[in-house]
């Protein structure tokens, strides 16, 4: 199993992703992102693989990737579709250096999860967590 890691380009926070996504989904379901190019590495990813958001430099959240398929763009063009769950799982924030495109990111590499309902740190508002993350405090 394999992950993929993508910036969310114009995304202000996770929320944002959300009511952005849900938007899409019901305009236009099943939820999706589209790419340029398929990854050769789809089999892998399918099999229980996610994409990790990077908003404002942090790695926030991550979507579980249901399916890879080929699709057409609005202007025709060929590309890949990400079928996403709709779920975003907010992970622990971890600093990245802005990039173009999609990388791999390995299990062992890819951040855990925030900590589940009950914990310390329940219903902390996702600002007050990246700024917390930002002084390394979380």
């Amino acid at each position: 199993m394999v992950h993929l890691l993508k910036l969310a380009v114009g995304i202000r926070d996770v929320e944002h992703l959300r009511d952005a996504q849900a938007q899409r989904a019901e305009a236009d379901p099943p939820l999706r992102h589209r790419t340029r190019q398929m990854p050769k590495r789809a089999e892998e990813i399918i099999d229980g693989g996610s994409i990790f958001w990077v908003i404002a430099g942090f790695v926030q959240c991550r979507q579980r990737i249901l399916d890879i398929v080929p699709d057409t763009r609005t202007d025709g063009a060929p590309c890949a579709a990400l079928v996403l769950d709709p779920v975003a799982v907010l992970v622990e924030p971890r600093p990245v250096k802005a990039f173009q495109g999609w990388r791999y990111l390995n299990r062992n590499e890819a951040p855990g999860d925030v900590a589940k309902p009950g914990a310390s740190d329940q219903g902390m508002p996702a600002g007050l967590r990246l700024a917390l993350a930002e002084l390394c405090l979380l």
